[in-house]
């Protein structure tokens, strides 16, 4: 699948496919601005890093502002229990370690056999839209499989999975504690969809943003009044009070967005925030 504007002209009016494309073309001349960066092997890795930690950010601020604060505890799912600097930092060590010890190499070796293409043209806004929406249902749905499996099979929940539920209190740093494999897994889900669905580089670069934020988000321990699952109606979304469930549970809500497949597969569990 192109989403290049010449393809889109053959189903479009000109004015039209041209207006969808201007409106990420400026982004996207920014972006191939500093080509021999996004083309380094280093991206990829430095990328992840730094939009993970941007993400969890916010939400470290408000672990330390909200133990002073009653306005803001409010809004913690579990208010007796508050994150450590003792806590935060493993959790910051081993990710980094993961990022330079296991994801760069594998990111080198894709650099080195398939390496990127920056199209001239921006993807169009419908097409962009569209796509990061498929990736994300099709990696909550392999997600879900990864983890009812890891939770169903002992072994497997033991030697891979048990390392993430360590901490039955979530904070944004716990989202990538997690093994190697786990970690492995999930990183080729996120990869492998938009490589599936033909995504344009822009429309790669904005799903990954989109599923690592939601992630965080999920792990942060925190509803707020603009949180994901309040924006999303008919209850489609479950976020952070869905997921936090999970970890004090173990037992239900194993899907990390939406709430259909765990409904579907009798394992939803109903948080007291929905």
């Amino acid at each position: 699948m192109n989403c290049s504007l010449p393809h889109r002209v053959l189903l479009s009016s000109p004015m039209e496919g041209q207006q969808d494309r201007l409106c990420l073309q400026s982004l996207w001349d920014f972006v191939t601005a500093k080509e021999p960066l996004i083309k380094s092997p280093f991206f990829p890795v430095l990328f992840s890093f730094t939009a993970y930690m941007a993400f969890c950010l916010p939400y470290i601020v408000l672990d330390f502002l909200s133990i002073r604060l009653p306005d803001l505890r409010k809004y913690k799912i579990q208010p007796q229990s508050y994150p450590s600097l003792r806590m935060m930092v493993p959790c910051i060590v081993q990710s980094l370690y993961h990022h330079v010890v296991l994801i760069f190499p594998v990111t080198f070796l894709h650099w080195y056999w398939r390496p990127m293409n920056l199209p001239v043209t921006a993807p169009e806004l419908p097409e962009v839209l569209l796509q990061v929406a498929v990736c994300l249902l099709l990696f909550d749905f392999e997600y879900f499989l990864w983890h009812l499996l890891h939770h169903k099979v002992p072994w497997l929940y033991k030697t891979f999975h048990k390392v993430h539920h360590k901490h039955v209190s979530t904070f944004a740093l716990t989202t990538q504690y997690s093994s190697v494999w786990e970690l492995l897994s999930l990183g080729f889900f996120a990869a492998i969809n938009p490589l599936l669905l033909g995504c344009h580089p822009l429309t790669e670069m904005i799903f990954f943003l989109v599923n690592i934020g939601l992630s965080v988000e999920d792990h942060s321990g925190y509803d707020l009044p603009w949180s994901t699952h309040r924006l999303v109606p008919f209850g489609l979304y479950g976020g952070a009070p869905h997921h936090d469930l999970h970890h004090l549970k173990f037992k239900s809500n194993y899907a990390p967005y939406f709430t259909h497949w765990d409904k579907l597969f009798g394992t939803f569990t109903e948080s007291r925030s929905n």
